[in-house]
């Protein structure tokens, strides 16, 4: 079967499992939708630790990268003590820094959430924002 999508380095997707906690559900022990951000953010970390970028070493690097839009598309609840998998996955890079996520159930394999989070690179020293990814992000991703 042929597929459309291109292949991507392996450093440019990063997984990690969860259980959730009590203290995200509701009172029919369904995860808060606001808390679907924090698991975005939790696998997106892992991604950045892999490509041996993360916020620290961003910002030694002389640019803040805040998210400027966030999507969740809600396909199924996430339950109290149910494992997943977020998968965090770099989309886009040559203008802004886009990263698509999946959460999966980890025992069924079944998609229960996708979105996206796109961020810019913002120099720290002048606080205007870059309309191209800096050098240092492409040579992270080893594009450069």
């Amino acid at each position: 079967m042929k597929t459309n999508k291109p292949m991507r380095p392996e450093k440019w997707t990063a997984q990690v499992e969860l259980q959730i906690p009590f203290h995200d559900v509701d009172m029919m022990e369904i995860a808060w939708h606001g808390h679907y951000a924090k698991y975005f953010e939790i696998a997106r970390c892992a991604l950045f630790d892999q490509l041996e970028y993360n916020y620290q070493q961003m910002k030694e690097s002389g640019f803040a990268w805040p998210v400027i839009d966030l999507r969740v598309r809600y396909a199924k609840p996430l339950r109290f003590q149910q494992w997943i998998v977020i998968c965090a996955e770099v989309s886009e890079y040559e203008n802004r820094f886009k990263i698509n996520y999946t959460i999966t159930d980890r025992d069924t394999g079944v998609r229960l959430t996708k979105g996206h989070t796109v961020q810019v690179a913002v120099e720290i020293s002048s606080a205007e924002m870059l309309f191209a990814s800096p050098p240092i992000l492409l040579e992270k991703l080893g594009v450069n």
